[in-house]
């Protein structure tokens, strides 16, 4: 347990139900604040249950924020591909009524520390414009964005933008 703004969280592992409480943050979060549809929820869930099937522990990663035994946040490095491209954060997610309390931070911790632990020499992620918060934890660590395009693959119009971390 550890504890951020006086909530105690717990950063676990995989633990059952995790694939769909992480598709289900996303789904609900992007529907509601971005208006993304359902071909979004798919391909979470899809590329989700992808990454746990062949999931290799010497350079992948998964973590939960769990309160009082909820699921309340994620996030994951997929580290197929470090030696090419980098290591890929992917998933980081946190239910909004639990935002600003550090909880997000302390899973970029964890999943920058596995990183540096693994010897993975860069970090890269994809996000989209207009997530302030979370653009501002990224850029709070070192990220930096190198790339964007824009497309309106989920029903609406985003500004993707990848983001890197030397490490």
């Amino acid at each position: 347990m550890q504890s951020t703004s006086g909530i105690q969280v717990e950063i676990k592992g995989y633990t059952p139900g995790t694939i769909g409480r992480i598709t289900e943050l996303h789904a609900i979060y992007y529907s509601q604040n971005w208006g993304l549809d359902v071909k979004f929820e798919a391909e979470i869930a899809t590329q989700l249950s992808e990454f746990l099937l062949r999931f290799e522990p010497s350079h992948d990663g998964i973590w939960t924020a769990n309160l009082n035994g909820e699921v309340v946040g994620a996030i994951a490095i997929d580290g197929s591909k470090a030696k090419s491209k980098g290591a890929r954060l992917r998933w980081f997610i946190l239910s909004p009524e639990y935002q600003g309390y550090g909880i997000g931070q302390l899973l970029l911790e964890k999943a920058i520390v596995f990183c540096k632990q693994a010897q993975l020499n860069q970090i890269y992620l994809w996000t989209f414009s207009g997530l302030t918060a979370a653009r501002h934890l990224y850029e709070k660590f070192g990220f930096v964005v190198d790339e964007e395009y824009t497309d309106n693959a989920w029903g609406n119009s985003v500004t993707h933008q990848k983001l890197n971390l030397k490490l």
